[in-house]
């Protein structure tokens, strides 16, 4: 490498050196504010486009659900009407026939709903592992504080 070559970038580097040494902790505490805040910005911003994307996804997944719903409700009178139609064929009448099935199905239904009830009670949603870490957190806050 020629000298000229190597001392363009000494030269180069001694100006760096020297504009930064010029600058006052003021401006380097400025820029590091302005960098940390458009940081922060940017990190906002992409949370926002990909909660975006998710709350999309999400809608057309409950769309889907819905319909496999309807399908399932139909699919389930299609064969309540077969049940009953089997054990009207064994002599029963179809009246009766209809409420053993009407009947079946809603023991399963209410069955299904007392589970689901409980599942959702104000306890079983609480964080409990959350409020145990908090907790435990206050308490080791507490005893550096009180010891220190």
């Amino acid at each position: 490498m020629s000298d000229t070559g190597m001392s363009s970038r000494t030269s180069e580097s001694a100006e760096r050196d020297s504009a930064l040494r010029s600058r006052t902790a003021f401006d380097l505490v400025g820029e590091l504010v302005d960098r940390v805040t458009m940081l922060v910005r940017n990190e906002v911003n992409l949370a926002r486009a990909e909660m975006s994307e998710n709350v999309n996804r999400a809608m057309a997944a409950v769309g889907m659900l819905v319909a496999a719903i309807v399908f399932f409700l139909v699919a389930l009178n299609v064969l309540a009407a077969a049940a009953v139609a089997a054990i009207a064929q064994t002599g029963i009448g179809a009246g009766w026939a209809s409420l053993i099935v009407g009947g079946v199905i809603l023991l399963i239904a209410i069955i299904l709903m007392s589970k689901g009830k409980s599942d959702l009670s104000a306890t079983s949603l609480a964080p409990t592992r959350t409020t145990k870490n908090v907790r435990r957190d206050v308490r080791t806050v507490k005893e550096h504080t009180n010891n220190g």
